[in-house]
């Protein structure tokens, strides 16, 4: 017996350090990359996303929802697709998508609302991102730490993957810092609304840094018998006809806002589905001048216009307040509303909250978050060598214990 033990032992601590040397090759062939001093929106030209849009066709979907996969290995393993869909329907939910860890689901696939999603990321601290028009599954993942330039090699290499790259949850954990978001390029999307969190301080990072990335909101649900879980962010895409090629591109131009969507108190799956039905409606966004002006249905407790630096740059309530003109310093300006709910319950104050997605300001060739970071081969390989070591002590430690287990090799 106690051979046995020692030997299940010798087994695992070989696994083990034959997975760790995969993992150091790994980072021993990370490029180092040169990031560039972000520059802010400017320009006397303003980039409004929604112009030009009326309140028809917008469509409520969600991008983030767990269901078994993997032998049931990975949260979400009571769920099934058939229960997904019926209770997002509930929802009146018109785009519900499935999006399982390193696996894209073909269920659906011949639905009108179908698109083809998965989460990315099998690593520690919550580095994962959302690929949205997904045509393939990446594999390689730094899962131990991660720096920047590590984390903008794994958004290159999903670029070409996949439409829409758009980082998930990055605050969850501390994921993502203030710091990355004012460096990182080359994604299109952040998901800054989610039932496990909120990373309202990375969007305006990233914004103020000049990136053009738009809002995503999802439940980032578990559960499907959960209450707490379903229907609490939305997005809310604006596309004529409920097809894939439609929603991806209105998603990639910010034609979609987000919606934190209020939920009371033990409230039960009927109530929620009737509360679904008495969302407002965002009517239009229009520039006029400099003066941004916004309209909904629904009856408006507080208006927030914020900019640069997340600085809130004027506040009011009621629905007098909904406009805002840009002063020249202003970079950007995005919006946030928030309505009442006391028709849930006559004690009730603030409900439904609206994220828009940003007006900007640009010169005439249109922002867009491209690469804008390049690999510094001489850093690269200083990093290299400097790995190289630790490479050779791990594969160093796989002979000993491959040299313990079978003494003849020194033969």
């Amino acid at each position: 017996m106690k051979k046995f033990a020692i030997w299940v032992f010798r087994m695992f601590t070989f696994v083990l350090i034959f997975l760790l040397g995969i993992e150091a090759v790994l980072y021993f062939t990370a490029p180092v990359y040169d990031f560039q001093e972000p520059m802010q929106f400017s320009g006397d030209k303003f980039f409004n996303p929604y112009q030009g849009l009326d309140s028809s066709g917008w469509r409520k979907s969600n991008f983030h929802f767990h269901v078994k996969e993997w032998w049931g290995l990975t949260a979400g393993r009571n769920n099934t697709p058939e229960d997904f869909y019926r209770v997002y329907k509930w929802m009146n939910y018109d785009a519900p998508q499935i999006s399982n860890y390193q696996s894209i689901s073909t269920l659906f696939r011949d639905s009108v609302f179908y698109i083809p999603v998965y989460e990315h990321g099998f690593g520690l601290r919550k580095k994962h991102q959302m690929l949205i028009g997904a045509r393939e599954v990446l594999w390689l993942d730094y899962s131990i730490v991660q720096n920047l330039s590590q984390k903008q090699h794994i958004l290159n290499l999903l670029r070409p993957q996949s439409d829409i790259v758009a980082i998930a949850h990055p605050d969850w954990e501390g994921g993502y810092s203030l710091r990355d978001m004012k460096y990182l390029s080359n994604y299109d999307m952040l998901e800054v609304l989610d039932n496990n969190w909120r990373s309202i301080p990375q969007w305006d990072a990233a914004l103020s840094s000049g990136h053009a990335v738009w809002i995503l909101a999802d439940d980032d649900a578990h559960n499907i018998d959960d209450p707490y879980q379903i229907q609490r962010c939305a997005t809310y895409i604006h596309s004529p006809v409920l097809r894939k090629d439609s929603m991806i591109s209105s998603l990639k131009s910010g034609r979609a806002f987000g919606v934190e969507i209020y939920m009371g108190n033990d409230w039960t799956f009927q109530q929620k589905a009737g509360w679904a039905g008495q969302i407002a409606h965002l009517n239009h966004v229009r520039m006029s001048g400099d003066t941004l002006k916004v309209s909904v249905s629904g009856e408006v407790f507080k208006v927030m216009f914020i900019g640069q630096d997340g600085r809130i740059r004027k506040s009011s309530y009621g629905d007098k307040g909904l406009w805002y003109k840009f002063s020249p310093e202003d970079t950007y300006i995005r919006t946030e509303i928030t309505f009442f709910a006391h028709h849930a319950h006559p004690t009730i104050g603030p409900g439904d909250i609206f994220y828009l997605n940003p007006v900007f300001r640009y010169s005439g060739n249109l922002p867009v978050n491209d690469l804008k970071a390049e690999i510094d081969w001489p850093r690269t390989w200083i990093y290299r060598f400097m790995t190289f070591g630790s490479l050779i002590a791990i594969l160093w430690a796989l002979y000993r214990v491959r040299k313990k287990r079978n003494p003849d090799l020194t033969r």
